[in-house]
């Protein structure tokens, strides 16, 4: 089974984004905020965004199951207060829930949360146990600033996050730290922010010790961990002068990477350096980069073929990564498939 960990729901149908538009001129003028009943979308429309999308790629890839959450540059978690958070939280989780009922052999649900700047993360866990009880979520995003490119919250090292953390250990869930639309001009959102966050947030975990208060937390690093793997010496001798374990102890049994690089040699570097059990396949489509590289005459994001392409990796090697890692991190996804005789 080929599990694609890493898909956002970015083709969604444009009501969605239309009703967004009205809730966030609705922070500055009351009287125009949309009603959640407002929004219309039916199971027809959300049919076509993905049977001419999302299914459509999968289906000429070879791909079979996508882990599935709203689309992280639409989370914006900096607009607005905790409440326009929850509220758009809550319908972005409920549209994915319905594509996952919709195409149940293709999609399984991971949630987003209504993170908000300064908020205690606590507020986060009504919804984040709605998702895993009703929707059946076997993941989380993480925002690890909801700020949008200030950085303005603690590392996540600190115990501001552990409301949340404690309630991932409880339900065995997974976390991709994963950031949304920056609102900093100096970084650009896909190409910047995203991995400068990736790249953060790995030496966040270096620096603290966060894996002995909660030693079954698992951490997924988006985008092939950013500049990890291609500065790993530093990683290693930096933890070495904090005087920290060696990371292969220190956080490599908590902290995953995803295949969303773009290019042979970047797959071949994450596969040289990052153990084969830490790796989960992943592609992210339809995402950030949408176009066909002209040096191969594919999509840049057809990451399956840098996988099939590798000469380092075995067949039991890509079998772990198309699979078996990923039913090992994400443990619930792994009980449903069994339940449906996978």
């Amino acid at each position: 089974m080929i599990i694609d960990c890493h898909g956002h729901f970015t083709t969604a149908p444009k009501a969605l984004e239309d009703w967004r538009n009205k809730q966030i001129a609705g922070i500055k003028d009351p009287s125009v905020m949309p009603k959640v009943s407002d929004l219309k979308i039916s199971d027809d429309d959300l049919r076509e965004a993905i049977e001419t999308n999302q299914l459509k790629l999968m289906t000429e890839r070879g791909s079979d199951l996508t882990l599935f959450s709203p689309r992280a540059s639409f989370m914006a978690h900096h607009i607005g207060d905790f409440n326009v958070s929850a509220t758009w939280a809550a319908i972005c989780n409920e549209l994915v829930f319905r594509v996952s009922e919709l195409f149940p052999q293709h999609f399984v649900p991971v949630a987003m949360l209504p993170q908000s700047p300064g908020v205690d993360p606590a507020t986060c866990v009504a919804e984040l146990e709605k998702c895993v009880k009703q929707y059946g979520a076997v993941g989380i995003n993480l925002n690890p600033d909801p700020s949008g490119g200030h950085w303005t919250s603690p590392p996540l090292t600190d115990k501001h996050w552990y409301p949340i953390y404690e309630k991932m250990v409880e339900y065995d869930l997974p976390a991709m730290v994963h950031v949304s639309t920056s609102c900093n001009a100096c970084f650009h959102t896909t190409g910047a922010h995203y991995l400068n966050a990736d790249t953060t947030a790995f030496m966040q975990l270096v620096q603290g010790d966060l894996f002995k208060d909660f030693p079954t937390l698992k951490f997924l690093i988006p985008h092939g961990g950013g500049a990890v793997p291609y500065h790993w010496g530093r990683f290693r001798g930096l933890a070495q002068e904090m005087k920290k374990p060696l990371l292969s102890e220190h956080v490599m049994n908590n902290v995953y990477f995803d295949t969303c690089v773009y290019h042979q040699p970047g797959i071949d570097l994450l596969n040289t350096v990052i153990p084969v059990k830490n790796v989960l396949f992943a592609s992210e489509m339809i995402g950030a980069v949408r176009g066909i590289d002209p040096q191969t005459g594919h999509y840049y994001d057809d990451t399956k073929r840098y996988i099939e392409a590798s000469t380092i990796l075995s067949a039991d090697d890509k079998h772990q990564i198309y699979e078996g890692n990923t039913r090992r991190v994400f443990s619930r996804l792994d009980a449903r498939l069994k339940a449906a005789g996978h």
